[in-house]
């Protein structure tokens, strides 16, 4: 009888987690529910176990949502670019330029050069500013020249 009420109460909880879009608790909760009971957790510890589950995986969800609004034409990551192929003084800021702080600061930054010169530039940093929360503006004459 108690395996029946189990099981109600799990379809309950899936049912609830749908409409109000707990998509990582429908996710984790048989995994979830193991390991409280192997473990003994308390409802509390068991609370937060899941729940940082919905969290993290809003967090990521997040990230990519927030990349995906940015519109960026590709993808392109600070760790594929080639230190070496800076100028001298373009690689002794990227440091700074990669920690975001001029964010922060409310620093602007100028990426000037040839022809192209920035653009690789500031799209890894626009994608590197998006994952941190960040809104990227992309300026209509950036897309429109």
């Amino acid at each position: 009888m108690k395996e029946g009420k189990n099981n109600e109460i799990v379809e309950k909880i899936i049912t609830y987690s749908k409409e109000i879009h707990l998509p990582a608790i429908r996710k984790y909760l048989s995994e979830e529910l193991d390991t409280a009971r192997s473990k003994n957790l308390s409802y509390e510890e068991f609370l937060c176990s899941i729940l940082e589950k919905e969290y993290d995986m809003r967090q990521d969800n997040g990230k990519l949502a927030r990349i995906r609004i940015a519109g960026f034409p590709c993808k392109k990551y600070i760790e594929d670019l080639k230190i070496e192929e800076l100028p001298v003084d373009g690689a002794n800021k990227l440091k700074m330029l990669t920690s975001l702080e001029f964010i922060k600061s409310g620093t602007n930054v100028i990426l000037a050069g040839s022809t192209g010169t920035g653009n690789y530039v500031k799209f890894l940093f626009m994608e590197r500013n998006s994952q941190n929360k960040h809104k990227v503006i992309i300026p209509i004459s950036e897309i429109f020249p």
